[in-house]
């Protein structure tokens, strides 16, 4: 099946914050409980060594993420980490909740952050762990053209793909998982039970912009066809996959960063 770029709920300006919020507390809740990207860990850490650069730009965060595990991995190794977590649509509430627990090594940008033009204050290795999927071809060639432009190396992870392991998964977590989990997610909202128990907006929105998700994910050949027109002799593009740490559903990767 080839990608298809469907709309998600979670993308348009009018959905309400409320419920966007709830969907990535509990995404990062899910993510940060099952560790899927162990096996990128090494790779984001030879990132930063190549780069001379400890500071992590983690773009389209979300409510935090997989970032939240590889930089506390990294920091237990006594490697160097600062994040800054960023986002279109930032839930403030989730990324000062993260930096507070953070010990110092996560920070976050409470203003909207477009990746396609990332402020040149924020420099350092970018990251996109399952977000790059939301884009376009021509809003994604944008992102990687940023980042190549202002000689930032860009790592994007995706968790899912297109395949019928993925869209199973999604309809677990959505139906049977988010209804399982949603009192232990932090922080607490009453606004949470309300929407996922009485009213079940955050099941059907979570379940329709899962299933979207896997169907709007790159493959390794769709991400060589958006860094063809990017090639340059001073600059490495990378794509791949790698084997999920805790399951059979591999991870999608793309990598851009300086020759050195």
């Amino acid at each position: 099946m080839g990608r298809v770029q469907l709309f998600e709920f979670e993308d348009l300006g009018w959905f309400p914050t409320v419920i966007r919020d709830c969907g990535t507390d509990f995404l990062r809740f899910a993510v940060t409980r099952i560790d899927q990207t162990a096996n990128f860990e090494p790779v984001l850490e030879g990132m930063l060594e190549r780069s001379g650069n400890a500071r992590v730009i983690d773009l389209c965060s979300g409510g935090g993420g997989p970032i939240e595990t590889i930089a506390r991995g990294l920091s237990a190794a006594d490697k160097k980490i600062q994040v800054t977590l960023t986002d279109f649509y930032p839930n403030v509430e989730a990324f000062d909740a993260i930096a507070r627990e953070s010990d110092g090594i996560i920070d976050f940008q409470p203003e909207p952050i477009d990746a396609r033009h990332v402020p040149a204050s924020l420099s350092g290795v970018r990251t996109m762990f399952n977000s790059f999927h939301h884009f376009p071809p021509q809003a994604a060639k944008a992102i990687l053209a940023d980042a190549q432009r202002g000689r930032n190396p860009i790592a994007i992870v995706e968790l899912l793909n297109r395949g019928p392991l993925s869209l199973l998964g999604i309809v677990f977590s959505a139906v049977v998982g988010l209804l399982l989990v949603t009192p232990f997610i932090r922080p607490f909202r009453w606004s949470r039970l309300l929407f996922t128990y009485l009213l079940p907006v955050v099941p059907g929105f979570m379940l329709w912009d899962g299933l979207v998700s896997c169907l709007r994910v790159y493959s390794p050949t769709e991400l060589d066809e958006l860094t063809s027109d990017l090639v340059a002799d001073d600059w490495v593009w990378e794509s791949g996959t790698l084997p999920n740490s805790s399951g059979p559903i591999r991870l999608t990767y793309l990598l851009g960063y300086p020759k050195e």
